[in-house]
């Protein structure tokens, strides 16, 4: 599988422990399959940055597909792993029940491959959690923008299963705006999509009241 990371600088060989324990997965190697996407991870400013290539030979790896589970696995990973300030009791109760029965347990894959939260992903997991749109307009909302999806090592068996194959230079000038415009197109989607109201689907409330 080739993967690619979008960076302010050049990783030519990705080390197992290190970097941010709050990101969307945990602790592991951020990548993404789609070059053009990684390109505009990389471009946080009009600086630019790097996008470096890797071969990850699958064989003998376990790998967690999040989009074979259930949306709201995704959700309690998040949860786990995201720093959330909640705000309230609908909140706290819908955070500690999503964890409770819809987390799922990583701790045996090597490889966790889903989507991305950025800002507006997580802002649309936000709504749902304090049971401002329905579970159908969040998985509706995961395509809106076309905002990408990632590839994370985990474990030392993936680290010890990837090759660098070379990184090319990143221009701002020309990613940075594409990475603004397509976040700002997800959110311009998502509010004509609540401009009609969801009367059928189901808010957190009541899937917790169901059980």
């Amino acid at each position: 599988m080739k993967i690619y990371h979008g960076s302010t600088q050049v990783v030519t060989e990705p080390k197992y422990g290190i970097g941010r324990t709050d990101n969307d997965y945990g602790q592991g190697f951020y990548c993404t399959k789609d070059s053009e996407l990684a390109k505009e991870w990389a471009a946080v400013s009009a600086d630019g940055g790097f996008c470096s290539c890797y071969e990850l030979k699958e064989k003998n790896l376990s790998i967690l597909w999040l989009k074979d589970r259930p949306l709201l696995s995704w959700v309690a990973l998040l949860l786990k792993y995201r720093r959330l300030r909640i705000s309230s009791p609908v909140e706290m109760r819908a955070r500690e029940y999503l964890i409770t029965h819809f987390l799922p347990d990583i701790s045996d894959y090597d490889v966790v491959a889903g989507y991305r939260a950025d800002d507006s992903y997580f802002s649309f997991s936000r709504a749902f959690l304090s049971n401002t749109i329905t579970l159908e307009q969040l998985v509706a909302a995961m395509h809106l923008g076309n905002l990408g999806e990632q590839v994370v090592l985990k474990s030392r068996a993936a680290f010890s299963a990837i090759r660098f194959c070379g990184c090319e230079p990143v221009s701002g000038a020309k990613y940075y705006p594409m990475r603004r415009m397509r976040d700002q197109k997800a959110r311009e989607d998502y509010r004509r999509m609540l401009e009609n109201a969801d009367t059928d689907g189901q808010y957190i409330s009541d899937i917790m009241r169901k059980g």
